[in-house]
C-alpha cells in the first residue's frame, strides 16, 4: 500500500511517511498501545488510504477497538497486556 501515515500519541508524535500500512507502523501501533492503551492515527493528506480500511486492517491484526473516525483521524483502544499501563482500561470497565 503505498502512501504515508502518520501516528500520534498526545505526549509522543510519530511520523512515517511513503511506506504506508507496513509491519514497521504496524509494530509500533501495537508498542503505543501496549504502553497507552488509547492512541490518535492520522492519514496524512497525500495518502491513498482509506481511514475505513485501515481501521479494518488494525483490528483485524491487532486487535484494536476503534473508538472514533473523524475525516483522516483513528482513535483507537485496546487493553494493555502490562498492569502497570492499564489505567483507561479500568475506568472503561467502570462504565
Amino acid at each position: 500500500m503505498p502512501s504515508s501515515i502518520a501516528r500520534h500519541t498526545p505526549s509522543n508524535p510519530l511520523s512515517k511517511s511513503g511506506n504506508g500500512l507496513n509491519d514497521q507502523i504496524k509494530t509500533s501501533v501495537r508498542q503505543a498501545l501496549d504502553a497507552r492503551e488509547l492512541i490518535k492515527v492520522t492519514l496524512l493528506q497525500n495518502t491513498d488510504e482509506n481511514i475505513h480500511e485501515v481501521a479494518e486492517i488494525l483490528e483485524e491484526e491487532i486487535g484494536v477497538d476503534t473508538v472514533q473516525k473523524i475525516g483522516r483521524i483513528l482513535i483507537l483502544f485496546k487493553q494493555s497486556s502490562k498492569k502497570e499501563n492499564r489505567k483507561i482500561s479500568k475506568k472503561v470497565k467502570e462504565i
